[in-house]
């Protein structure tokens, strides 16, 4: 049974920066994907980036390109998220999640509790 813990969210005014954290255990092999999502009020829950275990390739949304940076700590069975220049539209819960692909994660049933991100202007 996988159990991710996500943390790291938090206020921040427009311009500033946040590192999400989301430690995983019990992941399978199989599962090479972990990443990012979030879901803002009103809103469906979008893909933010990922990464893979193995080789460590990224992935990113258009919008948060240049400005996430997702990285991984194979040791820890950690991932992070480093967050900078932040905007008020970055605000959302921010949740993590495990897969064998990024659409494997997207469709997942299991989703923890998420960390919040608020983004004042």
């Amino acid at each position: 049974q996988v159990q991710l813990v996500e943390s790291g969210g938090g206020l921040v005014q427009a311009g500033g920066s946040l590192r999400l954290s989301c430690a995983a255990s019990g992941r399978t092999f199989s599962s090479d994907y972990m990443g990012w999502f979030r879901q803002a009020p009103g809103k469906e829950r979008e893909f933010v980036a990922a990464i893979t275990w193995s080789i460590g390739n990224t992935y990113y949304l258009d919008s948060v390109k240049g400005r996430f940076t997702i990285s991984r700590d194979n040791a820890k069975n950690t991932i992070y998220l480093q967050m900078n220049s932040l905007k008020p539209e970055d605000t959302a819960v921010y949740y993590c999640n495990t897969g064998a692909s990024i659409s494997t994660m997207r469709l997942s049933a299991r989703w923890g509790q998420g960390t919040q991100v608020t983004v004042s202007s």
